[in-house]
């Protein structure tokens, strides 16, 4: 079931990171970014940092280039991976611009270094960020080759000390099938981690999951492209699946 808000209207959760597949940000295009939706997006970050929720953020990198679909196109896979590595690292610029213009103060921090256009990765300091307000994007995955950027969110949610890890998708939540495709799928309000992994339900990989499981962390998924959508789950409202052991 979902989790009810405070009389109040106080958030249910203080610190969390929000992961965004690089898919999210095409709109209607085949390619590339839609600057609507990048600024849609920032948008509902911006009344979500509004609660006095931390934020922080990884973005996927699938809009520009997929290590894995290199991979299977004949590249050698930790090449490819790293590609798809850079290409996280330009959508987290883009969303970084989308939301400085809207006043959110954003610092960008990569797993490789990129001096001259965002910080390395130092977790205490992103921690202070944070603390501060701002939002911070993880950018280059976790550095490493054969590691997706859901298995990066995780091990990142954990370091900062999150309280949940949010997935943004294309639909409410987690459903038995695609329900774009099946308009008979079954709609999951709660999930353990080992369900979602016995019913091969994919909402993450499976890397992913078990650092979750690991750490305790609800990872709850809903739909990124709701207007409003993610400040609403902070508040308990609205369609969303959780997954988090009984």
């Amino acid at each position: 079931m979902s989790e009810t808000a405070t009389p109040a209207e106080s958030p249910i959760y203080k610190r969390v990171l929000l992961k965004v597949s690089g898919e999210a940000l095409l709109g209607g295009r085949e390619y590339g970014l839609d600057n609507a939706t990048v600024r849609a997006i920032a948008e509902d970050i911006r009344d979500t940092v509004a609660l006095g929720v931390q934020v922080c953020l990884v973005i996927g990198g699938g809009n520009i280039f997929r290590g894995v679909a290199g991979a299977s196109a004949g590249m050698e896979r930790a090449q490819a991976d790293y590609m798809g590595m850079l290409a996280t690292v330009m959508n987290a610029l883009a969303m970084q611009n989308a939301l400085e213009r809207i006043g959110v103060q954003t610092r960008v921090q990569s797993a490789i270094e990129m001096n001259s256009i965002c910080e390395p990765y130092i977790r205490r300091r992103a921690i202070r960020h944070m603390e501060k307000g701002r939002v911070v994007i993880f950018a280059a995955g976790t550095g490493n080759p054969f590691f997706t950027t859901d298995t990066a969110a995780s091990l990142r949610a954990v370091e900062m000390g999150c309280e949940a890890l949010l997935k943004g998708t294309q639909v409410d939540g987690i459903y038995s099938a695609d329900p774009r495709k099946n308009p008979n799928a079954e709609f999951y309000t709660r999930l353990t981690y080992l369900e979602v992994l016995a019913r091969d339900l994919q909402v993450m990989d499976a890397a992913a999951i078990s650092v979750s499981r690991e750490n305790h962390l609800p990872i709850i998924v809903f739909n990124i492209h709701k207007t409003g959508a993610f400040r609403e789950v902070m508040l308990g409202h609205g369609l969303f699946t959780t997954v988090k052991d009984d």
